[in-house]
């Protein structure tokens, strides 16, 4: 099994910062995220060493760049779990028929006082090494990708603070505007929102573009209220979005779920494109979300990790993908993705099918 890649013209940067220009490119950009036991599979089909070279014959485009934390332990993990040395977050390990994964438990902060909530630890944005990933971005840009700083687990209000406070506490503390909840989401926000302004400060001249998350949409509607998100949530996208927009570089969204109800919100403060798409949600079809945003947002993704990806044929694989570029490229704005990271249970041969198609689509 291989990838036949498509004659290129560009550099992975020229094609990334056309895509977000609405312009015309070489062949669709492209991006790629999985599931560890995926990705080893995959790396096992392709013959390739290491998940970089994976990435290098899928013919992903842009790379991330993050600062290690330098600064002392904030959490400790308990016995037989795991905790997320940032966040605090904790999981455990749970076993399924295609392998594992780590899951949320033990919540920190559910049930918890107001002084536990004013105590619990968050970074300190001068704890992170920037010269490294200074050194990383360099790296990139040479050899002719395009970079960007983020992930879609920030500043995610609902979904990073619902792995400490647990769903129910952190909708209801968002809703009521529980003050030291609130507090809080702010303070970590904010913490991240410095290490951003840090990594633009050292590393602003490498960036091309800004990733942000946030989980806003179940499969049927809205997670929350209009009211609710313009309260608690939009105020705290915008001080990410507008930063993007201060240095010159455009900002992408993940919001998975029936999600697009936000995205002129999502415009009005300056966002450029939108990520984990999943077509089969509530209004969230390649052909609605044409006919709506076209040539105000780019699109990210669509290629359904729930549906013929997972479950179907090499064939009904590229049908599907086929019906996606076809929709969505025209208008230009389009990186070819999955919906989500590629869970456990999709063989190999129609990721491999998935990618092929999209280097044989001509724009």
């Amino acid at each position: 099994m291989k990838i036949t890649k498509a004659p290129e013209t560009m550099s992975s940067r020229e094609r990334v910062l056309r895509t977000f220009a609405y312009e015309k490119t070489d062949r669709v950009t492209i991006g790629y995220g999985g599931n560890e036991n995926v990705n080893a599979a995959l790396q096992r089909a392709l013959g390739a060493r290491d998940m970089a070279q994976v990435c290098e014959m899928l013919g992903v485009d842009y790379y991330g760049v993050e600062p290690p934390y330098i600064g002392k332990p904030l959490f400790t993990a308990p016995p037989n779990r795991q905790v997320h040395p940032l966040e605090g977050s904790i999981t455990r390990w749970t076993a399924h028929a295609s392998g594992g994964y780590w899951s949320r438990c033990d919540f920190p902060l559910k049930d918890a006082d107001d002084e536990a909530f004013e105590r619990y630890p968050v970074p300190d944005a001068d704890d992170f090494d920037y010269e490294s990933a200074l050194e990383r971005a360099k790296d990139i840009r040479a050899r002719g990708y395009a970079v960007f700083i983020g992930k879609a687990g920030i500043p995610d209000v609902i979904n990073s603070n619902s792995r400490i406070m647990g769903m129910e506490d952190c909708l209801c503390h968002l809703q009521t505007g529980y003050e030291p909840a609130m507090h809080l989401i702010n303070r970590r926000a904010r913490s991240w929102l410095g290490v951003f302004e840090r990594l633009l400060d050292k590393c602003g001249a490498y960036v091309d573009f800004m990733w942000l998350g946030e989980d806003m949409g179940t499969q049927i509607g809205p997670m929350v209220s209009r009211e609710l998100y313009e309260r608690a949530m939009k105020p705290i996208h915008k001080m990410f979005a507008q930063l993007a927009v201060s240095h010159g570089i455009p900002s992408i969204m993940h919001t998975c779920g029936s999600s697009s109800w936000a995205y002129e919100d999502l415009i009005e403060i300056g966002v450029k494109g939108v990520d984990s798409l999943q077509p089969e949600a509530v209004d969230m079809s390649p052909e609605y979300l044409i006919k709506h945003f076209s040539g105000r947002l780019n699109f990210r993704s669509l290629i359904s990790t729930a549906g013929a990806l997972a479950y179907g044929t090499p064939e009904e694989v590229e049908a599907d993908c086929l019906r996606i570029l076809e929709t969505m490229t025209p208008p230009g704005g389009y990186h070819f993705a999955p919906s989500q990271a590629v869970q456990d249970n999709t063989p190999v041969e129609n990721l491999i099918a998935a990618y092929n198609t999209a280097h044989a689509f001509r724009l």
